[in-house]
């Protein structure tokens, strides 16, 4: 039988939720410089004994707390989502048990067995956003087919995402009627040049 992704894909307001991200090296600077890209208003406490002066740069610009420690168990009171990305296995595996054991979603950076998510590619243009998974296979290819996206897809498409919201202000009509009109409105979309779908 062939393998599936079978991972189910959601967008979190990470504005809304408490995120700890547990190491301060190279892992961690890219981990939060990728949740920030996508969310600048994301709320983030960082653990770890020291920093990359990249790190507390980017810190100071958005809502993250820096704390200079080594991971306890006590700092996952109050969050809802922990990124774990020391260069020590057992922490990041501790951290891991720990969040299992409080029913927190975690992702341990490099170590799948250990993820409840991952953070695939993100295309964002407007208020469209496209997220891509390899299944935790192969971050490059998530890369790759990002890039191929930024690439193909038009800079004003927030327009149409706009107009359409407008458009759909006003129909009349229940639930369905309102999908039926739309649907009808948007099918020269994916309409190929020669006319079949």
């Amino acid at each position: 039988m062939e393998e599936r992704n079978e991972l189910y894909p959601v967008f979190l307001k990470v504005s809304n939720l408490n995120v700890l991200i547990v190491g301060g090296g190279n892992v961690g600077l890219e981990k939060l410089s990728f949740l920030l890209k996508s969310s600048p208003g994301a709320k983030v406490q960082m653990i770890a004994p020291e920093y990359l002066e990249a790190t507390l740069n980017l810190a100071k610009n958005h809502q993250v707390e820096i704390t200079r420690d080594v991971y306890n168990k006590s700092y996952l009171e109050g969050k809802h989502m922990v990124i774990a990305c020391t260069d020590k296995v057992e922490v990041n595996e501790e951290v891991y048990r720990d969040c299992r054991e409080r029913s927190l979603l975690v992702n341990v950076a490099d170590n799948p067995p250990f993820c409840d998510f991952y953070m695939g590619g993100i295309v964002t243009k407007g208020n469209v956003k496209i997220a891509i998974s390899t299944n935790g296979k192969s971050p490059t290819t998530a890369k790759r087919l990002r890039q191929f996206f930024e690439d193909m897809l038009p800079e004003r498409i927030d327009d149409l995402v706009k107009n359409l919201n407008e458009y759909r202000k006003t129909l009349k009509g229940d639930f369905e009627e309102k999908v039926e009109a739309l649907n009808e409105f948007t099918k020269g979309l994916v309409e190929k040049k020669d006319g079949r779908e």
